[in-house]
């Protein structure tokens, strides 16, 4: 027996016809598939919210030729040693350099992580990717 349940809803004619773009765009096989993603965003947002138990991944672009960056980085890695679970460090051009940190942890404390990241002097960009860690997604 099928865990799935047939919904109907209704919406405006412009908004079903920015649905079926959407859908044909992301190559989603049907509405439902979509519709599917777009719940779990939002419950992942909710447990973003709610400063639930998360994983994300830490997204940095910065300049290492700026005095003591790296080290200032490392610093701020060790200070949140209990949310870092693994980063990878990678040489874009000779000056710039790419760091994706997951971590592991409450909201708070990794939003407070890549706050503390972003604001060191040489950082040119930071990107915070929230995830879950999937248990509200599986809950029945």
């Amino acid at each position: 027996m099928s865990n799935l349940t047939r919904l109907s809803f209704s919406i405006e004619k412009n908004l079903f016809k920015k649905l079926e773009k959407i859908v044909k765009q992301k190559g989603y096989e049907n509405r439902s598939e979509f519709i599917r993603d777009i719940i779990r965003d939002m419950v992942v947002a909710e447990e973003w919210d709610s400063n639930d138990e998360i994983i994300a991944t830490i997204t940095l672009v910065f300049d290492h030729h700026k005095k003591e960056l790296g080290e200032k980085l490392t610093d701020v890695q060790h200070k949140f040693h209990d949310t870092v679970l693994a980063s990878t460090h990678v040489h874009l051009t000779h000056d710039i350099c790419a760091e994706m940190i997951m971590v592991h942890g409450s909201a708070r404390v990794v939003n407070e992580l890549a706050n503390k990241l972003r604001q060191q002097k040489g950082v040119l960009h930071a990107g915070l990717t929230m995830s879950s860690t999937a248990q509200k997604l599986n809950e029945s």
